[in-house]
């Protein structure tokens, strides 16, 4: 049973940074895609960042230069480092998964960790 526990979310202030994780289980994690998403209040949910099994990497357009995504396969764990923290950036962030590429739907999805940036 595939579960993915994320962790890290908080109360930062404008300019600020965190860093996310994502615990992954039950599943051959270094042979999937990981990926984060977001969801604003009254807003849809978007595609953060997201890393294939061999590193490549994607970022929304919004948060290149800011966001970093990384995995530790040993760990099964996926890191979401966020710097320059902006208003807009806060929303519920969601740690999901899929097997092959990164594109399509992901198949799994965590609980969400909530982050909040205030002025």
């Amino acid at each position: 049973q595939v579960q993915l526990v994320e962790s890290g979310g908080g109360s930062v202030q404008t300019g600020g940074s965190l860093r996310l994780s994502c615990a992954a289980s039950g599943y051959v994690y270094a042979r999937y895609c990981m990926g984060w998403f977001r969801q604003a209040p009254g807003k849809e949910r978007e595609g953060v960042a997201a890393i294939r099994s061999d590193g490549t990497t994607y970022y929304a357009d919004s948060v290149k230069g800011r966001f970093t995504i990384s995995r530790d396969n040993a760990k099964n764990t996926l890191y979401l480092q966020m710097n320059s923290l902006k208003l807009e950036d806060t929303a519920m962030y969601y740690c999901a998964t899929k097997s092959g590429t990164c594109l399509g739907q992901f198949a799994y999805w965590g609980q969400g960790t909530q982050v909040l940036v205030s002025s």
